[in-house]
């Protein structure tokens, strides 16, 4: 007979790790420490589950994740706000805390894919393109605020800034360096950039923050990344379809390439231009387009195949 699956789900604070198992339907709670960590492990590991689920906190579940994964225990990482939407729906309020029993539930009812495991080269690189992100959304930041201000705080403003840009120079040194001493990574950037609209910072993007590339069918990368068009359909209704959740930051810098490959890249532009001449609003246009790119992107990694224009 063949072993009933068991599904975690894992609440992650600060202070401690809280953990439900279904169908047991018990609890445990750990530190959310390194010890922690290898006691919860200890307590998982005689009966291995089919899948821990742990909610995104931006940073907190790091060292579980790691844990986990070292240890060979499946793991993903649930949206946060797709698991307070799966909350409603099973009658707790809007303001309820999300607990480690919704997420087991969450885990045990939604097809979640588990996460790649990455090496430590590519988690340093990871940090490195985190790092990066901040410190440009603080340039943006302090260029919108800049007109705004009285003009002896002008000048406080841009000398910020140019620390700014020297700092990303410095960052951005650093992730060209790390990424020659991968050979992987090496083959894999110069894939990315032969497509016109991917660049040195949206290939590292993708690299780091979607490992799977590559490695998943169409639908399940799109998915993944959140451009799989949702519908909100009704008996005979047929509502507009839309995008949500998946992988964020995947999607906002895929969505900055696809301008510019909607432009430049004739395969995408003839589709973005057929897709406009049929009536599609141009944003709806564009995550048309943002798919196709993804797509052809995970085939060109899973194929080990540069840029090759269609005959």
């Amino acid at each position: 007979m063949t072993p009933e699956k068991t599904w975690v789900g894992i609440d992650v604070s600060k202070a401690s790790l809280d953990g439900y198992l279904l169908p047991q339907g018990t609890s445990l709670q750990v530190p959310n420490t390194a010890a922690g960590v290898r006691l919860l492990i200890e307590q998982l590991s005689p009966t291995p589950p089919h899948l821990v689920v742990v909610d995104s906190t931006g940073g907190l579940e790091r060292t579980l994740v790691e844990g986990l994964q070292q240890a060979n225990l499946a793991v993903a990482i649930a949206n946060p706000r797709k698991v307070k939407g799966f909350a409603i729906a099973l009658g707790k309020a809007k303001t309820d805390k999300l607990d480690a029993q919704v997420i087991a539930r969450f885990a045990q009812s939604i097809p979640l894919q588990p996460r790649a495991v990455v090496d430590e080269s590519s988690q340093q690189m990871s940090e490195l393109m985190h790092r990066r992100q901040q410190l440009v959304d603080i340039q943006v930041a302090e260029k919108n605020r800049l007109s705004r201000v009285a003009q002896t705080v002008q000048s406080h403003i841009e000398e910020h800034l140019q620390q700014l840009k020297q700092h990303l120079e410095h960052l951005d040194q650093q992730i060209q360096a790390l990424g020659e001493q991968q050979a992987d990574w090496q083959r894999k950037n110069q894939i990315l950039q032969s497509v016109k609209g991917i660049g040195r910072v949206t290939a590292a993007l993708c690299l780091v923050e979607l490992p799977e590339l590559g490695k998943l069918s169409e639908k399940q990368i799109a998915r993944l990344v959140g451009v799989a068009p949702i519908n909100h359909d009704s008996g005979k209704h047929q509502g507009k379809r839309m995008i949500a959740g998946g992988r964020t930051r995947v999607r906002c810098g895929l969505y900055m390439a696809t301008l510019v490959a909607s432009r430049h890249n004739p395969v995408i532009r003839s589709f973005y231009q057929r897709l406009l001449a049929r009536g599609k609003l141009k944003q709806v246009a564009l995550v048309a387009c943002m798919r196709k790119l993804l797509v052809i992107l995970n085939a060109m990694i899973r194929d080990n195949k540069t840029w090759q224009f269609p005959t």
